[in-house]
């Protein structure tokens, strides 16, 4: 336990806030150990594509009082090429963001009628999945609306905000301290450009929002519900610190 309190100590210790500057900023896929990055090249190997034929299936499948499924208005689902990069974006019937997930939810229920899935369900994360395939390769593009900003700078506050028992933050982890290792594995850098993701320590895939939870469980506070606005701020502020990186979902994780 010595190593995990030396790491600590100089974690807690007064230091200046700086981001990464643009020319350094790494996906976490170059911090993966060999054998995980060839699972997230080859989709023959990657868990998650499993997901992937599910939102397939899902996306030809009429539900609700509508009768409708998605590809009934989106024809083919690769005309949501670029969708992902996008997300969260502003929403006007609750005049705030909204990730990807809570977005096709918004569509089953206006437009099929059907009930919302749960967050973080299989059948809801295997249509985000698939969704997110169309823009692999593509830069993230936060989306330049200013109604938005308000919910921006809080995102960027709570990543910057010491929290839980060890009272730490985001910031301090994944930018002062990138590439330094903590219990035998390295910090990344946090850049959001593989979910949803298939992490091995899950089993399965889960969204960014199951991760920050994570998180926040490691520095022992208390962890936000799926789908609150702070998660949704947190994701959006993550967005823009990650623009122009390239979109990678769905990615494989230790």
């Amino acid at each position: 336990m010595r190593w995990r309190c030396r790491f600590l100590l100089v974690l807690l210790a007064p230091s200046l806030h700086a981001q990464i500057p643009e020319a350094q900023r790494r996906s976490d896929f170059e911090f993966m150990g060999p054998a995980v990055q060839a699972m997230q090249r080859d989709d023959a190997r990657n868990p998650a594509m499993l997901w992937v034929q599910q939102g397939a299936q899902l996306w030809q499948q009429a539900a609700g009082a509508s009768g409708k499924s998605c590809a009934s208005c989106h024809g083919d689902v690769s005309s949501l090429r670029g969708v992902a990069t996008r997300y969260p974006a502003f929403d006007t019937p609750t005049q705030g963001p909204v990730n990807l997930a809570q977005r096709i939810n918004r569509c089953r229920q206006s437009q099929q009628r059907a009930a919302p899935w749960k967050l973080e369900s299989e059948e809801l994360l295997a249509l985000e999945s698939l969704v997110a395939l169309q823009s692999r390769g593509l830069p993230i593009t936060p989306p330049a609306d200013v109604r938005l900003q308000s919910h921006l700078e809080r995102g960027r506050q709570l990543y910057a905000q010491r929290l839980g028992q060890l009272d730490l933050s985001c910031a301090q982890c994944h930018d002062q301290r990138w590439g330094q290792r903590l219990g035998g594995t390295t910090i990344p850098q946090g850049h959001p450009t593989s979910y949803p993701q298939y992490r091995l320590e899950w089993q399965g895939l889960g969204s960014l929002q199951r991760r920050l939870r994570n998180c926040l469980s490691g520095v022992r506070a208390q962890a936000w519900p799926l789908g609150a606005r702070e998660l949704v701020e947190l994701e959006l502020f993550l967005g823009v610190r990650a623009r122009g990186l390239p979109l990678e979902a769905p990615g494989v994780r230790p």
